[in-house]
């Protein structure tokens, strides 16, 4: 038997850490545990969130106080159909004083990037997104410019019916690792806050983003068995076996799901992923990555439903 990749003092560290992240996110945004958990088990995986919701639900909080939490920064950028790429990704700019251009850059560079109501956005702008989010670096006049290493985009959507939006293009949707959404507040938890109860403010540097990239370091030593692998594999190709399927989900989304799962496994305080790990985080992985064909949406067919259909026709491996 090969000896364990990790030993149980950096699992339960780990897992201690993420607890405490999302206990300290948890006493500003009340009610909302689990999607605090998505979000930042996204982060520490790596990946991108993508947040479907109406104005409103504390998506700004959410961005802000876990770049807090982190020891980071934040930035927010609220996309309109008159913003350029550059405004995103930064610009040359003339430098008088020497008489020569030099970078001036944008928003992108920082931790924590809110991209506000993605969608409202052109296509072209939105996809100025593409390169920082694959390689944490932004090409301007041919020169490259590098990111942190820690970098997560958290970007909001309206519902696509909504006046003024635009379908964010394939490319861009299997950039984020997650799709999910905060959700209204329930009633019992508003009635608390319409009467002044209090909200905690985070405290800044509960963990600082050295200890954050310890964390994405031992995610990538967390055990995938071959039985497991062999389970992610046929539910992606189950995602395109389907006939109400026009898109399934890529390798670029198999590997998202594997990180995930990997990283939902440690901060539950184990070293090795189970299939539980790998359904419980298909539904945010799939939803956003499947497309139904016209005929099956025209029948009130949904995503959800195709999961659920994929997780129950593809067999769980036993003793893995």
């Amino acid at each position: 038997m090969n000896a364990p990749r990790l030993s149980q003092n950096q699992v339960d560290w780990c897992r201690n850490r993420f607890d405490a992240i999302v206990s300290e996110i948890s006493g500003s945004l009340i009610g909302k545990r689990p999607v605090i958990e998505y979000v930042v088990a996204t982060v520490i995986a790596g990946g991108h969130v993508l947040l479907e919701d109406v104005p409103g639900t504390g998506k700004t909080a959410l961005a802000r106080d876990l770049a807090t939490v982190i020891g980071g920064e934040h930035t927010r950028v609220q996309f309109t159909p008159d913003l350029l790429p550059s405004d995103i990704t930064g610009t040359l700019v003339f430098d008088q004083r020497n008489g020569s251009f030099r970078f001036h850059k944008g928003p992108v560079f920082t931790n924590i990037l809110l991209a506000d109501e993605i969608n409202r956005a052109s296509p072209k702008t939105q996809s100025a997104l593409l390169q920082v989010m694959e390689e944490h670096e932004v090409t301007v006049d041919g020169v490259n410019h590098e990111i942190g290493k820690i970098f997560t985009v958290i970007a909001t959507q309206n519902p696509i019916e909504q006046a003024g939006t635009y379908r964010l293009p394939e490319a861009q949707l299997d950039r984020f690792m997650i799709k999910t959404s905060i959700g209204r507040v329930e009633q019992n938890v508003l009635i608390q806050i319409i009467g002044g109860v209090a909200v905690s403010e985070v405290s800044p540097d509960l963990i600082d983003l050295r200890s954050l990239e310890s964390m994405q370091r031992v995610v990538s030593e967390v055990t995938v068995s071959e039985p497991v692998a062999g389970y992610i594999s046929a539910l992606v190709e189950a995602s395109h076996n389907s006939e109400f399927v026009r898109l399934g989900v890529s390798v670029r989304g198999a590997l998202a799901l594997t990180q995930l799962a990997r990283t939902w496994a440690l901060v539950h305080g184990r070293d090795f992923v189970v299939p539980q790990d790998v359904s419980d985080m298909l539904p945010l992985v799939f939803g956003h990555r499947i497309l139904l064909q016209a005929e099956a949406e025209f029948d009130g067919l949904t995503v959800d439903r195709v999961i659920a259909e994929i997780l129950a026709a593809v067999p769980v491996p036993q003793g893995a």
